[in-house]
């Protein structure tokens, strides 16, 4: 794992260079039929995915705990290009409705460095207090073994 420094102190980064070129991740972030496979850590499972990839597109992710409860996460991307850079946030639902209770924005991006992919995941918060309340659910363990499971992924298409 690579160590890329937080910008601000609302904000949780995660980097790796994965060994596959960045369409193959790009794909695993938005074809619904792949995220399925890998966007929760196991035993948490993704039963439900729908995106609509494009500024403005709304996205329903559904993680599914080993006890059976559904924890849906509704969002919208703010930025989508292709192999290089997806953008999303949780502050707003499909068409633009406000959500309950904006927690994080998310950037992604998606740098060649020969046949590898440096991958970013930069989770930008609203309060510290969310950041902080992030960490503590185990973002750097949770967002690590997905991106795990996202390479082994990749590495097979």
């Amino acid at each position: 794992m690579t160590t890329t420094p937080a910008t601000t102190d609302r904000e949780l980064v995660l980097t790796r260079l994965i060994d596959a070129p960045r369409e193959k991740l790009y794909r695993c972030w938005t074809e619904p039929a792949l995220m399925k496979r890998w966007f929760a850590p196991k035993p948490y499972e993704t039963p439900v995915v729908e995106v609509n990839v494009r500024p403005g597109g709304a996205n329903l992710i559904v993680m599914r705990g080993p006890d059976g409860q559904d924890m849906p996460n509704r969002g919208i991307y703010l930025e989508v290009v292709p192999n290089e850079r997806l953008v999303f946030t949780d502050a707003f639902t499909e068409a633009w409705q406000p959500s309950a209770k904006p927690f994080m924005t998310v950037i992604l991006t998606f740098e060649p460095q020969g046949a590898k992919t440096l991958y970013t995941a930069r989770v930008r918060h609203w309060t510290v207090e969310d950041r902080e309340a992030h960490e503590k659910m185990g973002f750097h363990q949770g967002w690590g073994i997905c991106t795990d499971q996202l390479a082994a992924l990749a590495a097979t298409l």
